[in-house]
C-alpha cells in the first residue's frame, strides 16, 4: 500500500505513513488499538541518510542483525532505540549486551547465561522455531517451558516476551505460525505470572510480506525492512 506522494514528504516517510495504515487497519479488523503495535526498522540494507529520513519521518525503534552495524548505528544515533535482531554469536554479545533496547533472537540456554554473564540489564525474548523448520533458528515449542524456567535463575536478563519468523508460505500457514506463538505465549504466561524477570508480554512476529496477519494474531512488534526503505 503506498500513498499518493504529497509536497515535501519522502518516499520513507510515505512507506511509514503506509504501514501504520495497513496495522491500524488490522487492529481494527481484530479488536485492538494500533498503538499496541511497535514498528521495528531493519536497516541493515540502507545507510545513514536513510536511517536520518526514517527519524525525520517519526522512526524510533531501529533493527540490526549483524553486531557490527548494530554497535556503528546504536552510537552514531543514541536517541533511538536499536534492537539486536540477528543469530547470537557468544563471542559478540559484548558488543550489544546492555546496550540493545531488546535482543530478540535467545535462541538457546547457552546464549541467555551468556548475555546474563556480562552483568548489565538486558531485556529479550525467546526465539522459537514453531514452523519447525530445520533452517531457521529457535527453540521448539518443546522446550521452551524449560528455557523460561532457566531464565527465571538469571539476576540480569529478563524475558519479555517470544519471537518467531513464518515460513515462506500461504497465508493460512502463515497466520497457524503466529496464532501458535500467541496460544503459547498465552498457555505459558500465567505459569510465569509470579516472576521477577520472566513477563511474556510481547510478540516479535511479522516482516514486510506478512505483517498485516501478525498483527491479527497478536504481534506487538513487526520488524519491517522493505517496505519501508522500497
Amino acid at each position: 500500500m503506498i500513498a499518493p506522494k504529497t509536497k515535501n514528504e519522502s518516499a520513507i516517510e510515505r512507506n511509514y505513513h503506509a504501514v501504520r495504515r495497513v496495522v491500524a487497519s488490522a487492529c481494527e479488523k481484530v479488536g485492538r488499538e494500533a498503538q499496541e503495535v511497535k514498528i521495528v526498522a531493519v536497516s541493515k540494507t540502507v545507510g545513514e541518510p536513510e536511517i536520518l529520513e526514517a527519524i525525520a519521518a517519526g522512526i524510533v525503534n531501529f533493527g540490526e542483525n549483524r553486531t557490527a552495524l548494530f554497535k556503528e548505528r546504536a552510537a552514531a544515533f543514541p536517541q533511538q532505540d536499536w534492537h539486536f535482531i540477528g543469530t547470537i554469536q557468544t563471542n559478540k554479545i559484548k558488543d550489544f549486551a546492555g546496550r540493545a533496547a531488546l535482543v530478540h533472537s535467545v535462541a538457546s540456554e547457552r546464549a541467555l547465561k551468556a548475555i546474563d554473564a556480562r552483568l548489565m540489564a538486558q531485556p529479550v525474548l525467546i526465539e522459537v522455531n514453531v514452523s519447525g523448520e530445520e533452517s531457521k533458528d529457535g527453540v521448539s515449542p518443546d522446550e521452551l517451558e524449560a528455557l523460561l524456567t532457566t531464565a527465571t535463575q538469571c539476576e540480569h536478563c529478563t524475558v519479555e516476551g517470544l519471537m518467531t519468523m513464518a515460513p515462506i508460505a500461504d497465508a493460512e500457514t502463515i497466520r497457524a505460525t503466529f496464532r501458535a506463538l500467541r496460544e503459547l505465549r498465552d498457555t505459558l504466561a500465567p505459569r510465569f505470572a509470579g516472576s521477577k524477570n520472566v513477563r511474556l508480554r510481547e510478540l516479535s512476529m511479522g516482516m514486510s510480506d506478512d505483517y498485516a496477519i501478525a498483527v491479527e494474531e497478536g504481534a506487538t512488534i513487526i520488524r519491517i525492512g522493505r517496505a519501508l526503505w522500497a
